[in-house]
């Protein structure tokens, strides 16, 4: 069905951009197939019009896309907001996503989109931090926001928090859950504010949505890909923060951690990163050692996505095949990876997911059984 590529056309005027964002919010179109879409039909108007008759061959009868009048309220919504959106194939769409499979299509973004540019770590880690663990945080936000990386995190309270406060003198960059005016967690308020004055937030969703459990793996990989480099500071066993290290590692960008004291439950996940192969860090210059100082940033030329895995099942349905792979016993990890055949980002999202739901256990030396 998608059998050859033609060039990836950025949108250009209006009516473009309406097409794309329509193509973004179609039913069953996520940002893996919205991006085979566009390869094999050159434009978001063409790969519109190819729309249904894809989903009919897909076993989808009366498939109707997006509605125009649904993606112009959302556009005008945005920009009420104060909010600028940011297109796959545009000059100020984050580089560090581009030729990424999942990318997401379209971001809505508040602030200054030019941070984005700049070479970035991102900075993770526990809502429950502990004095110790904020004060790292801040620590290595402010001295890495000093030597010229831009400072990526989520937004959320504890050390992502903490983060972003200490790097916003000289820029940060926040991922949100939600919708680009959804404040989440509501203590972090001021904060949202002083970012879009000083920082940058992104939004993958539309305005108004509210965050779910679903969203938070999703805003994980724009943090992940956006970063050079993912930094863990204080992280559960079963935790966000190590999802978003693995999709990092996935990316193929470095993971680093903080080490803790093997009783508090906080470094747990921290200690597990660096005993599987993480860089141990202790300063900034550390950091530095690693991936080098940040020189002038270099915006490469907008891109297609390379060829990418064939269409992703329902989220449902990955789960199921997962679950179904794995029994009582533990089985390694690339085992299920390979047999089921899906990439390796969609497939940490949902055993993620299923380890939230109490269906799978994640056991040391990457083996999955199932509860």
């Amino acid at each position: 069905m998608f059998s050859c590529q033609t060039p990836y056309t950025p949108p250009t005027t209006e009516e473009d951009e309406l097409s794309f964002l329509r193509l973004v919010r179609s039913r069953r179109v996520g940002p893996t197939t919205f991006h085979r879409l566009m390869a094999e039909h050159g434009s978001a108007p063409a790969a519109l019009d190819a729309l249904p008759e894809v989903a009919r061959a897909s076993g989808m009868e009366r498939y109707e896309s997006c509605p125009a009048a649904v993606a112009l309220k959302e556009l005008a919504t945005g920009r009420r907001l104060g909010a600028r959106p940011l297109l796959y194939g545009r000059k100020d769409y984050p580089p560090g996503l581009l030729g990424l499979a999942d990318a997401p299509p379209f971001l809505w973004s508040i602030g200054d989109p030019a941070l984005a540019a700049r070479p970035s770590v991102a900075l993770i880690g526990a809502r429950n931090a502990s004095s110790l663990g904020l004060r790292m945080a801040r620590r290595l936000a402010g001295e890495l926001s000093e030597a010229g990386f831009l400072i990526v995190s989520g937004l959320a309270r504890g050390i992502d928090a903490a983060a972003h406060e200490a790097a916003l003198p000289l820029g940060t960059a926040g991922v949100q859950a939600g919708g680009i005016d959804v404040v989440y967690p509501a203590e972090n308020a001021a904060l949202y504010r002083n970012m879009a004055e000083k920082g940058l937030r992104l939004a993958e969703l539309p305005p108004e949505a509210e965050p779910v459990a679903r969203h938070f793996p999703q805003r994980n990989r724009i943090i992940a890909g956006m970063a050079q480099a993912t930094l863990v500071i204080e992280a559960a066993a079963r935790s966000g923060s190590l999802l978003t290290a693995r999709m990092a590692l996935d990316y193929g960008r470095e993971v680093m951690a903080v080490p803790g004291h093997p009783l508090d439950g906080r470094a747990t996940g921290c200690n597990m990163l660096i005993r599987d192969g993480a860089v141990l860090i202790r300063d900034a210059a550390d950091v530095i050692a690693l991936i080098g100082a940040p020189g002038p940033a270099e915006v490469p030329a907008p891109t297609a996505p390379p060829p990418s895995p064939p269409p992703e099942p329902a989220a449902q349905d990955i789960a199921a095949r997962i679950l179904a792979a794995l029994g009582p016993s533990p089985t390694p990890e690339d085992l299920v990876l390979r047999d089921l055949a899906i990439d390796a980002a969609t497939f940490t999202r949902h055993v993620f997911l299923l380890e939230l739901d109490g269906r799978v256990r994640r056991l040391p030396g990457a083996l999955l059984s199932r509860i």
